[in-house]
This record gives structure tokens, sequence and C-alpha cells, in this order.
């Protein structure tokens, strides 16, 4: 299932498409202009982000960790956070 991200955090009134969330393998996958930028595991509601790409981008993210109840302030704060542990992902 393929959903846009709606606006809930952010000052802007919509994204205008360019980011959606999926739900796959038990997880919400965060898509923002057509690159895999975050996901959740929502039976762990661990979150993480593979990379903040531009200012935009990391909007959509905020949004997407916030609506999810999860801390979103900085960019710094991001990445430290819900850094990519080199063998949590699966190729």
């Amino acid at each position: 299932m393929e959903t846009e991200l709606k606006t809930e955090f952010d000052n802007k009134k919509s994204f205008y498409g360019k980011a959606k969330v999926v739900f796959e393998n038990n997880k919400l996958v965060l898509i923002s202009y057509n690159t895999r930028v975050a996901e959740i595991d929502v039976k762990e509601n661990k979150a993480v982000v593979f990379g903040t790409y531009s200012v935009t981008t990391l909007r959509h993210i905020k949004e997407f960790l916030k609506q999810n109840g999860l801390k979103a302030e900085t960019k710094t704060q991001i990445l430290e956070d819900y850094k990519e542990a080199k063998n949590d992902r699966k190729e």
C-alpha cells in the first residue's frame, strides 16, 4: 500500500506528491523523490535513515519520523539517532 506523505508538523501546505510512504514487510518506508530514504520497523518502533540527501528530503524525513512518534529535531540528531548499522540492510 502506498500513500502520499501529508504535512502535519511542517509549515508547508503539501509535499506535492514528492514524498510517499509504503508499507512492506512490517516496515513503513519513506520514499522521497523516488529514493528510499528511511524506514520504521512497526513491531519494534525502530527507525533507520539512509541519508538526508537534500534540504527538502530532510523535511520529508522529519515529517515522517514525527508522525510516527519519533524525535526529529536536527539533521545531526537524526543521523546520530537513526544511523543505519552496516549489517542492518539486506541487499
